[in-house]
C-alpha cells in the first residue's frame, strides 16, 4: 500500500461521520459502512478538516480533501471537533469524501453560480476519482441497491399515516400476608396474569391523533372482601378476548384548544391531568388503582368527549362528559338516559415542576370501583345513586430525583330510589387523601421508586340507616421501585399494606404482593 493511501487511513475516525453526512447534506445514502452517529448528534457545521482534532495531515490527499472541504463546505462533522475513534479509514469511507465534494462541484456547475468551482480542485477531484474509482463504483451500485429497497418499502408499508405501539403487562400476584375479611377467608393463591395492548396510532394532519386500542387482559384483582387494594392494571373480569378497547380521536379548535371524542372505554387519563407522576395507566407507576391518582377519577368510564382550552402556559380549563352505556338504545341507557360523568378541572403549573388542579365530577349510577364496600354504594344498595366530586391534588418537583404529591377527594353520593320501600332516602359523606413519594432515575435512568400513604375512599357519615358509616380507618400503605432493565423492559416489584382492610378494625391487616413485568414495542 503507498504512502498515499497510507496517510488517507489515518483519516479514520471521520468514517461514520462521513457516511451519515452525505446520506442527510446530499440526498446519499451510504451502504458500505455501518453508521453509528445520529441526527441529534450532529449540531453544526465544521468548515476545516483542520478542525477535526483527532486527524493528522501527513499526505497529499488529506491535504487536497482538506482544500475541498474549506472551499465548498461539503463535509459536516461534530461541533466539538472530533470526530471520536481510533479505527483505521477504509477506502470505502475515504471515497465517500471524495463523492461528497464531487456532488457539491457538480451542483455548482449545474447551477451555473458566481461560486463555480476552480480548475485546479477539479483537476484534484479527478486525481482523487482515478486513484479511488473501484471504490467509487462499488460505493454507487450500493446506494443504488438501497435506493431499490427503500422505494420497495415505501410501496409496500402498513401505513403513511398510521404507527404501531405495542404493550405487554406480566404480572405476578399474591396475598402475602391475612386471612379473613368480614368473616371471609382469603383466597391467597398465587396468581399469572397479562394485559396485552396494541395501539394504532393514525395522524391525518400532522397536529391530530386517531387512537385504537386492542386490548386482552385477563388479570384479576386479589379477592379479599373488599375493593381496597385493587391493582391499577387488572379489569373486572379478566378475559383473554382480545376487544377494541380504546377508540378516540384528538384534534385541536384553535391554537389553545383542543378537542377528544371517545367511541367507548374512555376514562380520567384520556381527557384531562390527573396531577400525577406515578399516574401510568397500569404499565408503568403505581401498582394499586388507589395509588395512581385522586380516587373521584374512577367515577369517569364511557364514550364521550373533553375539551381542554389553555390560557396560558400556567392555566388551563377542562371540560368533559362520559356514558357508560352510550352504545345502549334501551330504557334508562344511551348517551343521556343512562350512566354518565361530566368532569370540570382547572390546572395550574406556575412552573414545570409544579402542578395543581382543582376538580368537579357529577355523575350518576358511577362509583369508584375502590376503598371500602360502603363507599360503593351503586353495588352495595342496588338502587340509582346520584354523586358529586370534589377534588384537589398537587406535584411538587422538589428536585430532579424527588417528587413530593398528593391529593384529596370529597364525594356526596345521594340514593335516587327507595327500592320499593325498603331502602331509605339519604346521603353518605366519602373522603379520600395520599401524600406520595416518588423519586425518578433512583440508580438508573428511567428508574422510578414510589411510597403511596392515604385513605382509600371511606364513608364518614351516612344518613341512610341500611348503609351505615366505616366504624374505623384503613390506611393504604404502598412501596414499588420501578427497574428500568432495557428502553423496552421494566420489571416493578412491589408491596401493599392495607391495615383494618374494609375500615374494620376487627379484621387483620393484609399485605399483597406483586411483580409486574412491562414491554413496549
Amino acid at each position: 500500500m503507498s504512502k498515499h493511501i497510507w496517510g488517507v487511513l489515518k483519516l479514520a475516525s471521520a468514517a461514520s461521520t462521513f457516511a451519515y453526512v452525505f446520506a442527510c447534506d446530499y440526498g446519499t445514502s451510504i451502504a458500505a459502512t455501518p453508521v453509528t452517529t445520529t441526527a441529534t448528534e450532529i449540531k453544526e457545521q465544521v468548515t476545516s478538516v483542520s478542525q477535526l482534532s483527532d486527524i493528522q495531515p501527513t499526505d497529499w490527499a488529506f491535504q487536497a480533501l482538506q482544500s475541498l472541504v474549506e472551499r465548498y463546505g461539503c463535509i459536516a462533522g461534530y461541533p466539538n471537533g472530533t470526530y471520536r475513534g481510533n479505527r483505521a479509514m477504509t477506502r470505502y469511507e475515504f471515497a465517500a469524501g471524495v463523492n461528497a465534494c464531487l456532488e457539491r462541484v457538480n451542483e455548482l456547475i449545474s447551477t451555473a453560480t458566481t461560486e463555480l468551482a476552480r480548475k485546479e480542485d477539479i483537476a484534484v477531484l479527478q486525481r482523487l476519482q482515478q486513484e479511488f474509482a473501484a471504490e467509487l463504483t462499488t460505493l454507487r451500485h450500493r446506494v443504488d441497491t438501497l435506493e431499490a429497497e427503500t422505494a420497495s418499502l415505501e410501496a409496500n408499508q402498513f401505513s403513511t399515516t398510521t404507527k404501531l405501539e405495542g404493550e405487554v403487562v406480566i404480572a405476578l400476584t399474591d396475598v402475602i400476608k391475612g386471612k379473613t375479611v368480614n368473616g371471609e377467608d382469603i383466597e391467597d393463591n398465587t396468581t399469572l396474569g397479562a394485559r396485552t395492548r396494541l395501539n394504532f396510532q393514525t395522524s391525518f394532519t400532522g397536529q391530530d391523533l386517531l387512537t385504537t386500542r386492542i386490548q386482552a387482559n385477563n388479570t384479576v384483582n386479589p379477592n379479599i372482601g373488599t375493593a381496597e387494594g385493587s391493582f391499577s392494571f387488572t379489569q373486572s373480569a379478566g378475559t383473554t378476548d382480545a376487544v377494541i378497547d380504546l377508540l378516540a380521536y384528538q384534534f385541536p379548535l384553535g391554537e389553545k384548544t383542543s378537542v377528544i371524542a371517545i367511541a367507548n372505554e374512555g376514562d380520567a387519563e384520556e381527557i384531562t391531568d390527573t396531577i400525577s407522576i406515578l399516574d401510568g395507566e397500569g404499565a408503568f407507576g403505581a401498582l394499586s388503582k388507589f395509588g395512581m391518582h385522586n380516587s373521584i377519577y374512577e367515577h369517569l368510564d364511557g364514550a364521550g368527549v373533553g375539551i381542554t382550552h389553555e390560557f396560558s402556559d400556567a392555566l388551563g380549563l377542562t371540560l368533559g362528559y362520559l356514558a357508560e352505556s352510550a352504545n345502549d338504545s334501551s330504557a334508562k341507557n344511551g348517551l343521556f338516559n343512562g350512566s354518565y360523568s361530566l368532569l370540570a378541572q382547572l390546572t395550574v403549573k406556575p412552573s414545570k415542576r409544579y402542578s395543581v388542579g382543582l376538580t368537579y365530577i357529577n355523575s350518576y349510577n358511577q362509583e369508584m370501583g375502590i376503598g371500602s364496600n360502603q363507599a360503593n354504594l351503586f353495588s352495595k344498595l342496588g338502587v340509582p345513586v346520584s354523586s358529586n366530586s370534589y377534588g384537589l391534588q398537587a406535584s411538587l418537583g422538589i428536585s430532579d430525583q424527588f417528587v413530593l404529591g398528593g391529593w384529596v377527594g370529597y364525594t356526596n353520593t345521594r340514593n335516587l330510589s327507595t327500592a320499593t320501600g325498603t331502602v331509605e332516602r339519604g346521603s353518605v359523606d366519602i373522603w379520600n387523601y395520599a401524600l406520595t413519594l416518588a423519586f425518578p432515575d433512583l440508580g438508573k435512568k428511567g428508574n422510578l421508586a414510589g411510597v403511596i400513604l392515604g385513605m382509600e375512599p371511606k364513608v364518614t357519615n351516612s344518613s341512610i340507616n341500611q348503609l351505615p358509616k366505616d366504624k374505623d380507618t384503613s390506611y393504604h400503605i404502598e412501596a414499588f421501585y420501578q427497574y428500568q432493565i432495557t428502553d423496552n423492559i421494566s420489571i416493578t416489584p412491589g408491596l401493599i399494606w392495607l391495615t383494618a382492610p374494609d375500615h374494620n378494625s376487627n379484621n387483620n391487616d393484609v399485605v399483597i404482593g406483586a411483580v409486574r413485568t412491562t414491554f413496549t414495542f
